[in-house]
């Protein structure tokens, strides 16, 4: 587990994009429109397996110290909802990334999202220990869903975009300090 702190630590741009990430969800904004599930999705994408699903919980976690967090339970699925992601975007894209790919894994990752994050607030005992209850959840959570989607989508574009058009015009740009 130490490795992968000395490796983040001695990346003074990938501290930066954490913090970057972090400082969005603190800026109001929409319920669900974060770059979060993004994040998640580019490191399953392009990290290493073994920590990917870590990278998405780093700028949540520094999110959740400004917020004050809430419901222990909700923010245990949420967090395995993010940490999700970036398992999705390695099934569907660490050994190739196309825009039908990352369609792909930006749908499954949110939907993903959306079941275990909701589930969790069904488990906290908002609506009640029944199906009912269970599917009311759901169906009151589907609004946020549309943001979800919105942002995962909007900030996938983003990142892979952005990485796609540094890598193309920079292939053999030196590694810097």
């Amino acid at each position: 587990m130490m490795n992968i702190w000395k490796k983040i630590t001695a990346r003074p741009d990938v501290i930066f994009i954490l913090l970057m990430i972090a400082f969005v969800r603190l800026v109001p904004h929409p319920w669900n429109l974060t770059p979060i599930g993004a994040t998640g999705l580019f490191a399953g994408a392009y990290c290493n397996r073994r920590w990917a699903w870590l990278i998405p919980l780093i700028p949540l976690a520094i999110g959740d110290i400004f917020t004050g967090g809430y419901s222990p339970v909700v923010m245990l699925c949420v967090y395995t909802g993010f940490a999700g992601t970036a398992l999705i975007g390695g099934a569907w894209m660490h050994y190739k990334v196309t825009a039908l790919r990352l369609g792909g894994a930006v749908l499954s990752g949110s939907l993903w999202f959306f079941l275990i994050s909701n589930f969790g607030v069904w488990l906290a005992g908002m609506y009640g220990y029944t199906w009912s209850g269970l599917i009311e959840c759901y169906l009151m959570a589907i609004p946020y869903y549309g943001n979800t989607l919105a942002g995962d989508t909007v900030y996938s574009l983003l990142f892979f975009g952005a990485y796609h058009l540094l890598t193309s015009s920079y292939p053999n740009r030196p590694a810097t300090a």
